[in-house]
């Protein structure tokens, strides 16, 4: 009988990947979500079929529901399944039943998550080793996904030294993944290779502190399989917190001009990226490093490394729009990776204006992070704030940090109240009318700000 699953609320960009794994190993994947979008028109073309949960659970043998972290607790079809006894699980449960058995490469850290997994994926897609990638957005190499498998062949012997030092010679798949710290999801995951590419307090809606925060990627630590590898970044205070408090698997600290395994140290080869930004870099060292170990060869690493040239909204160019400005979307929503973005704009486009749209990303956060948000938008000649985006707020959270205190706080000269995406579309639009061939317009933040992308 043809297996089949049901997903919750598909138009996430995980939960969107988890149903695409299963599309790979011929399952029938129907799905629902509260809105349509691009990205689930996308996935109707590839056979992931639209369907209520009632109708598929009647005509279908359903084995098992996934469900997106974000949908409410009574959700209607969640609890049908609870009633139905049908294996319900998590995005996270589900990717960790999936790959958890594999060879695992989980990369986790507050900053450069996707970029990392992105870039370590694509070295692995240069090599001839097969491997499935899991990644927080799209990928033009993965035609346009957020997943990838490569099929199965043996795998040759690792070879000694830090180049292939000691990974487990089993016959496994690699599993690339991106692992995110919210609610400690990332300790649902078991790897061979636990990555960090820097810990800076966020997500303060859960986390206490940063102390409690710090706690969780410790735990991730605590999950490395015996015998992995820790990969740690070198230059980070809270990073440099947890070296050596396990003494069962090998670390590796990442610094800007190289790394160190052993007390050995070893140096990258010439990568010219591309991509602006020197965390861009960075995230591409890792990706080295992860290569290395592998045993894949530099020439084939720098390769994969040199051709890359950026995903799905961070610091995607979108477009050249009727009046010869370019479009861009970065989903950059602390105010460390605006900061970043926004000096790595204008290093590489110094004669260029930036008029950057920027939508926060909840009220509780924002309020929270208010301080670091200050001097953050430096490197934008203008600065729009169209709203802030509310997920998960109460509305004491709204009442506490209405988006006019926002605004209030921000040190710049040329900051402008969008008054809503409708209103800052019209801004947008007026602004290329009168300055064209200029400038970059940069739709910077997480959430639905990006979708002003369709209408410019």
């Amino acid at each position: 009988m043809q297996k089949s699953i049901y997903i919750i609320w598909i138009g996430g960009i995980w939960v969107s990947a988890i149903a695409r794994y299963y599309n790979s190993q011929w399952y029938t994947v129907y799905w629902d979500d509260a809105t349509h979008s691009e990205l689930t028109d996308t996935l109707e073309s590839e056979w992931i079929i639209l369907c209520s949960f009632d109708s598929a659970f009647k005509h279908w043998n359903i084995s098992k529901l996934i469900y997106s972290e974000a949908i409410p607790a009574d959700n209607h079809e969640l609890l049908l399944a609870t009633e139905k006894n049908i294996q319900i699980l998590s995005y996270p449960e589900a990717l960790a039943e999936i790959a958890n058995d594999k060879k695992l490469i989980a990369i986790a850290g507050t900053h450069g998550k996707s970029t990392t997994t992105s870039l370590t994926s694509l070295v692995l897609k240069n090599s001839k080793e097969n491997f499935t990638a899991v990644v927080g957005t799209l990928l033009k190499e993965f035609d346009n996904k957020n997943f990838f498998h490569k099929s199965k062949h043996i795998i040759p012997p690792l070879s000694k030294g830090v180049r292939g030092n000691t990974l487990p010679e089993n016959q496994d798949n690699f599993f690339v993944i991106e692992a995110c710290e919210y609610k400690r999801s990332f300790l649902n995951y078991t790897p061979t290779v636990g990555i960090i590419t820097n810990i800076e307090l966020d997500h303060l809606d859960y986390f206490k502190d940063e102390a409690d925060y710090l706690s969780a990627f410790e735990s991730f630590l605590s999950n490395i399989k015996s015998g992995g590898f820790a990969i740690l970044n070198g230059d980070d205070v809270n990073c440099q917190k947890l070296k050596w408090l396990r003494d069962d698997i090998q670390y590796i600290e990442i610094f800007d001009d190289y790394f160190s395994f052993e007390e050995k140290v070893f140096h990258y080869p010439e990568i010219t990226l591309q991509v602006a930004g020197n965390h861009i870099l960075y995230d591409a060292k890792i990706a080295y490093v992860v290569g290395h170990m592998l045993g894949i060869a530099d020439s084939q690493i720098v390769e994969a490394l040199e051709n890359y040239t950026g995903v799905w909204r961070r610091m995607e160019i979108i477009k050249t729009t009727d009046n010869w400005n370019t479009l861009m979307s970065d989903y950059g929503h602390h105010p460390t990776e605006i900061k970043l973005t926004l000096d790595a704009l204008k290093q590489k486009y110094p004669d260029t204006s930036l008029y950057t749209i920027f939508q926060p990303h909840q009220y509780n956060r924002t309020l929270e992070l208010i301080k670091e948000f200050r001097n953050c938008f430096q490197s934008t000649n203008t600065l729009v704030i169209p709203n802030i985006y509310a997920s998960r707020d109460t509305e004491e959270d709204k009442k506490n940090m209405p988006v006019e205190k926002f605004i209030s706080s921000i040190d710049h000269p040329n900051i402008i109240h969008g008054d809503w995406l409708e209103n800052t579309l019209k801004l947008i639009k007026a602004y290329d009318a009168q300055d064209p061939n200029s400038s970059i317009i940069l739709l910077l933040g997480a959430w639905n700000v990006d979708t002003l992308r369709f209408e410019i």
